[in-house]
C-alpha cells in the first residue's frame, strides 16, 4: 500500500485477510490521549517515533482497539501486547477518508 493512496480491500495480501476473526496477540504502543486509566479504547500503533503520533501515518501502522465489555487498559510510554480478535474494519473520517483498516477487540493488555 502507498501512503496517502485510496484504500481497497484488495490492496491487503492474503496472509493478513486470513486473520480475520483470529484470536491474536500482538505488541506496539498505545498512541497518547488525555486519559490514562480504564481505557475502553485506543489506537495501537507500531512504534513511538512522532510520525507515528501524528497525521500521515500509513494505514497498515495502526489498530483500533475496542476493549471488550468489563475490560480496559491503562496507557504506558513502555510497549504492550494486546490479545484479542483481530478485524480488517474500515474507519473512516468526516471527509469521508480512511483513518485505520485494522480493529481488534481487546481481551487483554500487558
Amino acid at each position: 500500500m502507498e501512503k496517502g493512496a485510496p484504500f481497497t480491500r484488495d490492496l491487503l495480501p492474503k496472509r493478513v485477510t486470513a486473520l480475520e476473526g483470529e484470536r491474536l496477540r500482538i505488541r506496539g504502543y498505545i498512541l497518547p490521549s488525555f486519559q490514562q486509566t480504564g481505557l475502553t479504547q485506543f489506537v495501537l500503533v507500531r512504534d513511538n517515533m512522532e510520525c507515528c503520533f501524528g497525521p500521515g501515518a500509513a494505514l497498515h501502522d495502526c489498530i483500533v482497539v475496542r476493549m471488550r465489555p468489563g475490560k480496559s487498559a491503562n496507557f504506558s510510554v513502555r510497549p504492550v501486547a494486546v490479545a484479542g480478535t483481530f478485524r480488517v474494519d474500515e474507519l473512516l473520517g468526516p471527509d469521508g477518508k480512511h483513518l485505520a483498516i485494522y480493529a481488534m477487540e481487546g481481551e487483554e493488555v500487558r
